[in-house]
């Protein structure tokens, strides 16, 4: 290629690079928070969050939880902690580890806007596990010093503070499983480990229990 020719594609290179909005140009097929979740963005396909939250972040009813209405700031730090192993998971930690911090940011604020609807449990809830939870939740264990759930999640279940969020709209399945995590020392993403302490000294049946209870909170949002 002739010198004048390769000179004058490397100032018109130059001067599109620095034209006035090109450096924040953004690709529209990862720019929302909506192509995101439907698509994976940076994650691939394979990783859209619908796939496994469902359209509306209503979760499966089971292990999958319900992210619709969730705080946008504990969801961006769930993410956070999913892609720095302080909370590992085979599917979410992954995913995490693909996505910028401002693909984070946007897909959080996506499914914070959304309405908190849930899916329906996929197992009847039980109602004598209600009723033994509903002391647990309400008194925790005094004798062995287990705080009560409604000190950060509230009476009603809906979270007292960003950093604690609401139980209301998750399926059984998915709030027992969290608590065995955090009793087994899987899950540590709690900078004061009071989920752990909380955790630890519970059952087999106390954690379904106070479970089922949490589960069973209504939420004036849910369809």
């Amino acid at each position: 290629m002739p010198y004048r020719r390769l000179s004058a594609l490397i100032a018109a290179t130059t001067l599109t690079a620095c034209a006035p909005g090109a450096a924040d140009y953004e690709d529209p097929f990862v720019a929302t928070g909506e192509v995101i979740a439907l698509s994976g963005g940076q994650a691939g396909p394979a990783a859209a969050c619908l796939t496994c939250h469902g359209i509306d972040g209503e979760g499966d009813g089971a292990e999958t939880p319900r992210i619709a209405g969730l705080d946008e700031g504990y969801m961006i730090k769930q993410l956070n902690d999913y892609g720095s192993g302080l909370r590992p998971h085979d599917q979410m930690s992954p995913i995490a580890r693909r996505l910028s911090d401002e693909d984070r940011a946007r897909v959080a604020r996506y499914y914070a806007d959304m309405p908190a609807r849930a899916a329906a449990p996929a197992v009847a809830p039980r109602a004598d596990l209600i009723a033994e939870g509903r002391a647990l939740y309400h008194q925790g264990l005094p004798g062995q010093a287990v705080a009560t759930c409604a000190a950060c999640h509230g009476a009603d279940g809906q979270g007292v503070g960003a950093a604690n969020p609401q139980l209301t709209g998750q399926s059984p399945a998915y709030l027992a499983a969290q608590l065995r995590l955090w009793k087994n020392r899987d899950r540590r993403n709690d900078p004061l480990d009071a989920m752990g302490a909380v955790a630890r000294p519970l059952s087999d049946r106390q954690i379904e229990a106070v479970s089922a209870y949490a589960a069973s909170l209504p939420h004036p949002s849910l369809e």
